[in-house]
């Protein structure tokens, strides 16, 4: 799977730039993000599909994406996934006073250098990345994956702290692999993919979402799609959302397993490719 920092393959790239091979860096761009990572895979020969941006979870990193750029990839989607700054493979940064809004603008960074606007598709802190950019009018449609939820009041009594904490905090122990109580659909490879994945996260930017981030209203269309065996965030979590959104549920899939678990996954990307047909965005 080709790897980039800050871009993608030659044949997509917008920005002047220094190409080496298949990729290329540069330490900023017009929206001011540090060097990011972001791993590209396209399918065989040319598509008709907008390309989409994966966007991964809190603590997480792009290979999250894993099995979900293969199932894409099989069926004509070129997707690109972004380790958000300071995550993954994307160079090492202070992530203490890391905004919610600077992971936006890491994804805007990496739409702008897109041939068109993308599907902005995001897992759990992700998702609410995702329609926070999609808000902005970064992305053609918004697909949501057991998102965090934006609100319509902040709450102003929750403090804004500067800090960093690992995937414990989530309940996740990368040096426990034979802890499965978080991941209970994952097989062992799939499990230990999620391991992989995790790191460090800004508190900052996870208090922020637990202050709340306002968004009234989405400029594109948007799906949302839970797991129903999801007891993070569970479907009653998601009764009062107010924006204009379509829902799908997948049977057997946790909250990882939205993303990880491979027979989730090849029931999720048909129903998302469905939907987007749906909006004119795709032929089934």
């Amino acid at each position: 799977m080709p790897h980039n920092l800050l871009g993608f393959s030659s044949n997509c790239i917008k920005m002047p730039c220094t190409v080496n091979e298949d990729s290329y860096s540069a330490a900023y761009n017009r929206y001011h993000v540090p060097m990011l990572s972001v791993t590209t895979l396209l399918p065989p020969g040319t598509t008709p599909y907008p390309p989409m941006v994966l966007i991964h979870g809190a603590a997480n990193s792009a290979v999250a994406w894993t099995y979900w750029q293969s199932e894409l990839a099989t069926r004509g989607w070129a997707s690109h996934a972004v380790d958000l700054r300071g995550h993954g493979k994307s160079v090492p940064f202070d992530l203490s006073e890391t905004s919610m809004s600077d992971y936006v603008s890491d994804v805007a960074s990496v739409a702008s250098q897109l041939r068109e606007p993308p599907v902005l598709v995001g897992w759990s802190m992700g998702g609410l990345v995702a329609m926070m950019a999609a808000s902005a009018e970064i992305g053609v449609a918004c697909v949501a994956l057991a998102p965090s939820l934006p609100v319509r009041e902040i709450n102003p009594i929750i403090r804004l702290r500067k800090g960093v904490f690992g995937p414990e905090e989530y309940g996740v122990v990368p040096t426990s692999p034979e802890e499965r109580s978080s991941m209970p659909d994952l097989d062992d490879e799939e499990r230990a993919v999620a391991l992989a994945s995790c790191g460090n996260e800004s508190r900052y930017a996870r208090d922020e979402r637990k202050r709340g981030i306002v968004i009234e209203s989405l400029p594109c269309p948007l799906l949302t799609v839970r797991g129903s065996e999801d007891t993070q965030w569970p479907k009653e979590k998601y009764k009062n959302l107010w924006l204009d959104s379509d829902q799908v549920e997948i049977q057997g899939a946790s909250h990882w397993g939205l993303v990880l678990n491979r027979r989730a996954v090849a029931q999720t990307v048909p129903k998302i490719i469905e939907w987007l047909s749906s909006k004119s965005l795709a032929e089934v």
